[in-house]
């Protein structure tokens, strides 16, 4: 309707602006011919004196040459007035009426007077100009058809209207078609959605199809359900895994919660044995909720992004887990600027130098490697089996040789969620000599050149050293 609605109101315009300017062109154009044809009349009849047998057909010319001078347009003809006002020629193709002024004018004095008006005579409709040729020997009267011209400009007003109307139906069936088409989609669309809210079941087809505002809505929201569909998936197994990975704990706190009221039967021994294996899954529960409720609830993605060291991030880390655990943590750190959320890194950084700290043998070192964006722990322990390199950073996954140690099975994952968070990835490899070698890469922000003093840098084992001077554009100068 509203396409039919604005052709139906241009074609209105067009058309009676076509139509107004035709008829004005084609009016002017046959008045144009008139008035020359009876300039042209009026000047012969004062030039010379006339009579109205010098506009009749005499016996040895039976064309009338006067006539065809002064009717050279076919709508143009001429009837001849006597003195008394009788027709001595009637015009054609209808005899024109003759009226008291008419007949004033044949016994008119002046030649050239005019009597102008226009009259229906006949099935014509004309304009009749009577002009005295004096002297009071008659008339003529000068006739312009104005039938043909009102013919012509009603065939051309009825094309426009056809032409209008075909236009509207053409403007309607177009926008109908098109609605359609648009509506289809978006009835499709609100389908889907409907069905999602009332059953929520996110596996419904969704159109995706056009490139228009409809079909980015439809692969938007196709894309919105996916997402959904992923992190409902993954919530489900978060608490599938979750449930196997508890009931193990629960398990051994409910039989040794059952031994309590027995306590004071058993030996010594035994009994500072159970104390030790309550605390020890107690500590081991509450390790397991805290990450399956940092899991879950993802309070990483509120923390704004921003700049982001990793290597003085590496430096605090180490200095904790040096006050944690006593071992000896060396960290070797290159200027690497990233944008990223400041504590997720940290929680990633510090879940590598527990996982090192926990398998590290003795009192072997632990070396943190921090260049161009890549961040790598590395430890002296037993190594990870070959079979095991693709899925430490899965779920709850625990190798069979550290089954025995504790963890919860989710601190790899996390840093694999915070890395691919922040578009980096993670890694896995055995390291020459015994050992592993775990970490992550992102990507840095563009580096800037430092004063030439600025060259020297620290690590936290207290060995020094120089470096590449390069920094951000920001405050501080740390290299």
């Amino acid at each position: 309707m509203a396409f039919a609605g604005v052709a139906a109101l241009v074609a209105i315009l067009v058309g009676g602006l076509g139509y107004d300017a035709a008829a004005s062109l084609i009016r002017r154009d046959r008045a144009a011919d008139f008035s020359q044809s009876l300039t042209a009349l009026r000047s012969a009849v004062k030039q010379s004196p006339l009579d109205p047998k010098n506009f009749l057909p005499s016996k040895q010319n039976t064309e009338n040459q006067m006539e065809d001078e002064f009717t050279q347009s076919g709508d143009i003809g001429i009837q001849i007035l006597g003195p008394g006002g009788d027709v001595l020629q009637a015009g054609s193709p209808d005899r024109l009426h003759v009226s008291t002024e008419d007949k004033v004018l044949t016994r008119e004095h002046e030649a050239g007077a005019i009597h102008d008006v226009t009259e229906q005579a006949g099935q014509g409709h004309y304009r009749v100009v009577t002009v005295s040729l004096g002297g009071g020997r008659g008339a003529v009267q000068l006739s312009q058809l104005l039938s043909t011209t009102d013919q012509l400009l009603g065939s051309l007003l009825v094309r426009i209207e056809l032409v209008a109307a075909g236009v509207v139906l053409a403007a309607g069936a177009s926008g109908w078609w098109l609605a359609g088409r648009i509506t289809q989609r978006l009835v499709s669309l609100t389908g889907a959605a409907e069905h999602v809210a009332s059953t929520g079941q996110l596996d419904v087809d969704v159109p995706r199809s056009g490139v228009d505002e409809i079909g980015r809505l439809g692969r938007a929201f196709d894309d919105m359900l996916g997402r959904l569909a992923r992190s409902k998936d993954d919530q489900r197994r978060l608490v599938q895994d979750a449930g196997h990975e508890l009931r193990t704990p629960l398990t051994s706190l409910r039989t040794n919660i059952a031994a309590l009221p027995k306590l004071d039967l058993l030996p010594e021994e035994s009994r500072y044995a159970l104390l030790d294996d309550l605390q020890t899954e107690t500590r081991e529960l509450t390790v397991l909720v805290n990450e399956l409720v940092e899991l879950a609830a993802d309070r990483r993605e509120a923390e704004e992004p921003t700049e982001v060291d990793l290597g003085a991030l590496a430096e605090r880390v180490a200095d904790l887990a040096r006050r944690r655990s006593g071992r000896e943590i060396v960290v070797a750190a290159r200027p690497a600027f990233v944008s990223g959320r400041p504590q997720a890194l940290q929680r990633a950084l510090t879940n590598l130098v527990e996982n090192a700290a926990k398998f590290a043998t003795g009192d072997s070192q632990i070396l943190v490697r921090v260049e161009s964006g890549r961040v790598a722990v590395l430890d002296r322990g037993p190594g990870i089996d070959e079979g095991d390199l693709d899925r430490v950073f899965n779920r709850f996954y625990r190798a069979t040789r550290a089954r025995s140690l504790p963890g919860s099975g989710l601190g790899l994952s996390i840093v694999r969620e915070v890395a691919e968070s922040h578009g980096g990835r993670v890694f896995a490899r055995n390291r020459p000599g015994g050992g592993a070698e775990i970490g992550f890469t992102l990507p840095t922000l563009p580096m800037l050149p430092l004063p030439a003093e600025a060259g020297e840098y620290e690590t936290g084992s207290g060995l020094s050293g120089k470096l590449p001077t390069t920094r951000r554009p920001t405050n501080r100068t740390r290299t």
